[in-house]
């Protein structure tokens, strides 16, 4: 006899078996095999980064293809790796050698990135043993960095063939830029956030006397960079100022009043300010009629000289003194509240500047074009389907890629800059001289890469690109991308451009995009709101497979996970379920394999066996839809509610006769429990392993997945079974409605109208008395219902449980009749709340889906309770 311990300790079994799995090399992949290849990358985590549960999530996703494609034989890769994260990276180390009392500054450039990579060393990692620690089956042989040697020389290499080709370019436009950490964003690095504030009205005089125009704006502090005032050539009311000037407020320098279609006539006033050095649309403007950029602000957001008498004051403290000044002057005509999107570092939450600055761009509409063909023709499908709309809108409009970066950890910009002559040398390799004059006098550019440059580079970059390497050969384009979708435009846009322009192919052939994870209350979770919900505590407090399958049951297409710990113990609730009946078939199997004997299988035995392979096949068949949340709650259903409660009760009488339908019962046992756990691993490989251990004494690593069985599948089996456990739950219902103590036995009256399902019943009544607790059973088509007795309808005849001496008819009958009064009552108050139009137009939709639900239950509650008073009453 085999013995599991009493309860599952998911603290014994995980770290144990992981190091096991790692040690015989199981998440290797072989780039010399022929079988068919499955490879994924990792979207790669940030080396400043913790497990959070959208890590959790994606990780889980991944690790449950994996495993099951490893199962079904294919040669899989699962590439890992971290990003170097520039921004947020130097922002962490910073912030550490300050609290050691020294500075950035300090250090310098070579002493600072040093202390990086030695940062690096220490905490870079936390990131990686938190995901094995949630089951990852990377093959970490291959783990790469952004910042490893192989990725360095794959950057410098891809940025010096966009170079070559006029692709990449420098130039001085209007960029995002943090005042904070000094550098450069691209859009998509800035947060849009909805803010209150105001639309000031402020008065320019024109020069001839005549009259003045009012501007209307939301920086005044950015008036002392304005060079003209525009107005929509459209608009009647300001026909007669075009090519007139006006005087700027406090500074008092003369300005045109230009037309231009970009002014909205219903903003404002219907004039708009312009200052092309500190607003990207002006900056548009002002290049089409030729006007100065006046930059009057520093780049660390502190008025410079031509702020005039507000040099040195901080912006914002800028704007209040200039609104004093203008409301002195009687020129700040009015101020009204606003709400604005206003844009903000993605690191530091710093409100973001429009600033003039040289910097290097990336030219995207050339790189783009392939890659909206690629999604357009089906070559790279969306699941879900929806996220090629967001995508299109991003790629039809996409604009030029500001990719350098005013910070010290990242690639570095490999362009020298010649001091003799003043050109620029783009290398692969670090240069002596300057490539145009031959001058010693070259100097490096100062700014580094934006971190998602190496990024878009990830799934060919990993594999040896540029060199042709044998992993590259064999694993590009790799086979999907599951991904979150609030980095569609950061990477995978990215990604698919590159892929295309430097590979020949899209870098993966779908694109899964998982959904959100937010409280149970729909929440986006957030410190500072307390609902988060902490991976690395679930999985001490319920283990790991337990939390990995509740992200899989929840992760449906197009729909936020809405989790609560609840949740996640609920599944641990399945976890316990798994041993206890794995502990129940080791209990019954001797040392010696039970054979299934397949002509001696009982009507259960071939139903549980029907019903497995079924749930094979569904399974099988929702997981190659990415349907996760489908494929677990198959299995969970079979497992619990068919196996567990229904085959394993059968089981217990069978295993009592002894004998053949002993070994044959423990045999289905085993058939039923061996390829349940291999369904099970890849969202549950903990606990799977430690079982299959114990039953095969080998690795379910090295077991292949199921494949389903047709010979064994028999509807009419399962419609038989299904006859005799309509029959159990119909009994064991009234006797749970009516309190009926489990162990005192019923007789059970059958009026039966068919010959068929007669013999049936009465070819099972040993196992239909012992699951309904019930003396005797009586079977006939001219059965009459005796006196208080609860009536049941079923599929093929009625049924009748006399209640005489089980139940005390008269306090029954007093209890139901006070419980469908409060029944009564509540449904009352429910109606009149959902009928009241005030109630469902103003209350939040999920307190009005609640109501709902809570009335129908209540509403199936009365029938039920009205039903026992009826028998009670017959």
């Amino acid at each position: 006899m085999r013995e599991l311990v009493k309860t599952y300790n998911p603290k014994e079994v995980e770290e144990k078996w992981y190091k096991f799995w790692e040690e015989q090399g199981y998440f290797r992949a072989d780039n010399r095999e022929n079988r068919p290849v499955f490879s994924i990358v990792i979207p790669p985590p940030n080396i400043t980064g913790s497990l959070h549960m959208g890590h959790a999530l994606n990780t889980t996703i991944q690790d449950i293809i994996v495993r099951w494609k490893r199962m079904s034989g294919y040669n899989t890769l699962w590439l890992p790796g971290t990003d170097h994260a520039g921004i947020a990276t130097q922002n962490v180390v910073e912030r550490h050698i300050a609290a050691e009392g020294s500075s950035r500054r300090e250090y310098g450039r070579k002493g600072f990135i040093e202390k990086v990579w030695e940062w690096r060393g220490h905490y870079g990692r936390t990131i990686i043993y938190q995901l094995k620690r949630l089951g990852a089956s990377c093959d970490w042989s291959r783990e790469r960095f952004t910042m490893d040697e192989g990725m360095s020389r794959a950057v410098r290499e891809v940025f010096v063939r966009l170079y070559e080709e006029g692709l990449i370019y420098r130039g001085s436009y209007i960029i995002n830029w943090c005042p904070r950490c000094m550098t450069a964003l691209s859009d998509l690095e800035v947060e849009h956030e909805n803010i209150r504030g105001k639309l000031y009205h402020v008065r320019y005089t024109l020069t001839d006397g005549s009259g003045a125009l009012t501007v209307a704006t939301t920086r005044p502090e950015t008036i002392l960079g304005d060079t003209a005032v525009a107005v929509n050539p459209d608009d009647a009311r300001y026909r007669d100022f075009i090519g007139k000037r006006v005087f700027l407020p406090i500074v008092g320098r003369e300005l045109p009043v230009i037309a231009d279609d970009v002014v909205d006539m219903e903003f404002g006033t219907g004039a708009l300010k312009i200052t092309p050095a500190h607003d990207p649309h002006d900056f548009e403007v002002g290049n089409r009629h030729g006007l100065q950029k006046l930059k009057v602000m520093a780049d660390d957001g502190v008025m410079n000289d031509e702020a005039g008498p507000y040099k040195g004051m901080e912006r914002f403290q800028c704007r209040k003194t200039i609104l004093k000044d203008l409301s002195d002057r009687g020129d700040l005509i009015k101020e009204e509240d606003y709400l604005h999107a206003v844009g903000h570092c993605y690191r530091c939450k710093t409100i973001i500047e429009p600033n003039i600055s040289r910097q290097w761009f990336v030219s995207m509409k050339p790189l783009a074009e392939p890659a909206i063909k690629a999604v357009e023709d089906g070559s790279v499908p969306f699941i879900p389907e929806g996220w090629k709309n967001t995508y299109f809108e991003w790629m039809y409009n996409i604009k030029e890629w500001c990719i350098s970066r005013q910070i010290w950890w990242g690639h570095r910009i490999p362009a020298w800059y010649c001091g003799s002559c003043e050109g620029v040398t783009v290398s692969r390799t670090d240069p002596s001289s300057c490539r145009h004059c031959g001058s010693l006098a070259i100097s490096q550019d100062e700014d580094v890469l934006d971190t998602w440059f190496s990024s878009a580079l990830w799934p060919f970059s990993t594999l040896g690109w540029p060199e042709k390497s044998e992993d590259l050969k064999r694993f590009y384009p790799t086979s999907v991308l599951v991904t979150g979708f609030d980095i569609l435009f950061f990477w995978v846009a990215r990604m698919l451009m590159m892929g295309l322009k430097f590979m020949g192919d899209v870098p993966f052939r779908e694109v899964y995009i998982h959904p959100l994870i937010r409280d149970a209350d729909g929440q986006k979770m957030s410190k500072s709101k307390g609902n988060v919900i902490d991976p690395l505590i679930m999985m001490d407090k319920h283990g790991t497979d337990a939390l990995r399958f509740t992200l899989a049951a929840m992760s449906s297409p197009g729909r936020d996970i809405r989790l609560s710990e609840e949740r996640i113990e609920g599944y641990r609730n399945f976890a316990n379920k798994i041993w206890n009946a794995a502990r129940f078939i080791f209990m019954n199997l001797e040392e010696e394999s039970a054979i299934l004997d397949p002509a001696a299988l009982t009507l259960p035995d071939r139903w549980i066996l029907s019903r497995l392979n079924r749930t094979v096949a569904d399974v099988t068949k929702m997981l190659g839809e990415y349907r996760f949340d489908l494929a677990a709650g198959a299995v969970y259903r079979f497992f619990w509610h068919e196996f567990c409660d229904w085959y394993v009760e059968f089981a217990k009488l069978q295993i009592t006769e002894g004998g053949k339908k002993k070994d044959n019962t423990v045999a289905v046992l085993i058939r039923t429990m061996d390829t349940a756990l291999r369904l099970l691993h890849p969202f549950m490989p903990f606990i799977t392993e430690e079982i299959w251990q114990q039953l095969h004494k080998s690795s379910i690593m090295t077991a292949p997945y199921p494949s389903m069985e047709e010979s064994f599948i028999d509807d009419t089996v399962e419609s038989r079974m299904d006859s005799i456990m309509d029959i159990v739950k119909s009994v064991r219902s009234v006797r749970s409605e009516l309190d009926v103590p489990p162990t005192k036995a019923v007789d059970v009256h059958m009026k039966i109208n068919s010959d068929a399902l007669r013999e049936l019943i009465e070819g099972h009544l040993v196992y239909l008395k012992r699951l309904t607790s019930a003396e005797n059973i009586v079977t006939g088509t001219n059965i009459s219902r005796p006196a208080l007795s609860a009536i049941l309808i079923f599929s093929g005849g009625e049924m009748y449980l006399p209640l005489a001496g089980i139940i005390d008819i008269e306090k029954e009958r007093w209890l139901l009749e006070k419980r469908l009064k409060k029944v009564s009552e509540e449904i009352n108050r429910i109606e009149n709340k959902l009928s009241n139009r005030a109630f469902i137009d103003k209350a939040p939709e999920e307190v009005v889906l609640k109501e709902r639900d809570k009335y129908k239950e209540l509403t199936e509650q009365k029938e039920r309770v009205e039903a026992n008073l009826s028998w009670l009453n017959g």
